[in-house]
């Protein structure tokens, strides 16, 4: 996410390392730079050139604290302007009414369908929501079934009514379905075309003077850069939708969607996509994603994310099988896989700050702990309880099942062993002894 831009970036700032004091000269050739990496980004020239105005103002403005070097002063000018630029605040639903009404619009391919499942399961299991998700593509053959494949992946129920050609009257139906069925929210899946035309624009119109949502969200493919914006311009003067949905931002993007939208349509963005997966889904903070922009991670985001997963029935069996040495590979499995519901690794490993910068080149597959669980899966109760019984010929067998080699099998083993010793470590008082190996280990 945002790699390229954030490298250039940081290349730009970087300019203003080793100097003493900002002055007019070297604040230029840097804004320069910054601007360079916006354009790049697929930013509108005129939000780039404000922007760097902007910083260009503060930073000449502004002595250098004793605390601070020039670098350090410009990159808090430019996080704070970027956090400006994307919105300022987080901002959230409206979920007042009876049910909660919310209208996707966008065009075809932006991602819509698998959004308002993705925004069901989030009010289901985040806001504990009772959700209806309506099919009104009547135009895209395949829509309402690929409605109700999410929907029964999300254990949501959808509404459709086969043979009706008119949205208006779906809609309306299923509103009073809702209401019948005690739903707190209708999400309303709309039909998208290749572009914006007047057929598309009277329709949708004419589903939200019908409905009055209480939000109607505008989904975007981020990686279509610009064109989102202006795309987002167009629905936005005939809906005056409430705010915008940013999808594929896992993609290689290059972030000019998400950087301009604000500017130009005067909407928050107030989710991103991060995956395929139905959780792959994100409330959108503008200072974290200005964080995650420079290369300085979102360790916030991460932490919510590990308590989201944080089962603490479980965590306290893992205690007392650490307490007595029955820590297995049963146990390890369940870490795993509470660690891959967080969401997309690259993503996760980007939270991290200073090492997203550090593994931009590295390839973090989204099945990488495949060979693990392939390894574990083929180990027999007894293995994976009491990892001691397993010798020499049992892990010949193991690889062989897993299609993995003994030497991957060995490797497993010692990194199980030492996390093992660790965690013992970390119970009780063992944080001294833990301080000291580790200093034995430099």
């Amino acid at each position: 996410m945002f790699n390229n831009l954030s490298e250039k970036l940081d290349k730009a700032i970087h300019v203003l390392k080793g100097h003493g004091q900002i002055t007019e000269i070297n604040v230029a050739e840097t804004l320069k730079e910054v601007r360079r990496a916006l354009l790049d980004a697929d930013v509108n020239y005129k939000i780039a050139k404000d922007f760097t105005t902007r910083v260009k103002e503060k930073a000449l403005g502004q002595n250098v604290l004793t605390t601070l070097n020039p670098g350090q002063l410009l990159v808090k000018i430019v996080k704070d302007e970027l956090t400006e630029l994307m919105g300022g605040e987080t901002v959230g639903l409206n979920l007042k009414g009876s049910p909660t009404i919310i209208l996707m619009s966008g065009l075809q391919g932006s991602g819509k369908t698998t959004f308002s499942g993705k925004l069901a399961n989030y009010l289901k299991t985040k806001k504990s929501k009772q959700v209806l998700l309506v099919g009104c593509d009547v135009y895209r053959p395949a829509a309402i079934n690929q409605l109700r494949v999410v929907g029964e992946q999300i254990d949501v129920e959808v509404y459709a009514e086969e043979g009706n050609q008119n949205p208006v009257e779906i809609a309306q139906n299923a509103l009073k379905h809702a209401k019948s069925k005690g739903k707190n929210i209708v999400i309303i899946d709309t039909a998208g075309r290749l572009a914006v035309d007047e057929a598309m624009m009277t329709e949708i119109s004419n589903i939200h003077k019908a409905i009055q949502p209480q939000e109607t969200l505008f989904v975007v493919d981020s990686m279509t850069g610009q064109d989102a914006v202006n795309t987002a311009k167009a629905f936005n003067d005939i809906l005056n939708f409430e705010g915008v949905i940013l999808t594929k931002l896992d993609g290689d993007t290059r972030g000019g969607a998400a950087l301009s939208i604000k500017s130009v349509v005067d909407k928050p963005i107030k989710f991103i996509g991060t995956g395929e997966k139905m959780e792959a889904i994100d409330v959108f903070h503008p200072d974290r994603m200005a964080d995650r922009i420079l290369g300085m991670g979102d360790v916030i985001s991460l932490v919510e994310r590990a308590q989201e997963q944080y089962d603490e029935e479980e965590a306290r069996k893992i205690q007392k099988k650490i307490a007595k040495n029955q820590f297995g590979f049963d146990d390890f499995l369940k870490q795993i896989q509470q660690i891959k519901k967080m969401g997309n690794m690259k993503d996760l490993v980007g939270m991290i700050p200073g090492v997203g910068k550090a593994m931009k080149d590295v390839d973090i597959d989204d099945d990488a702990f495949k060979g693990i669980e392939a390894i574990i899966h083929s180990m027999t109760p007894t293995e994976r309880s009491k990892p001691v019984t397993i010798n020499a010929s049992r892990k010949k067998r193991i690889a062989k099942g897993s299609g993995t080699s003994v030497q991957e099998v060995n490797q497993l083993m010692k990194q199980f062993d030492q996390m093992s010793k660790m965690m013992k470590m970390m119970q009780g008082g063992g944080g001294k002894r833990m301080m000291q190996m580790m200093k034995g280990m430099k």
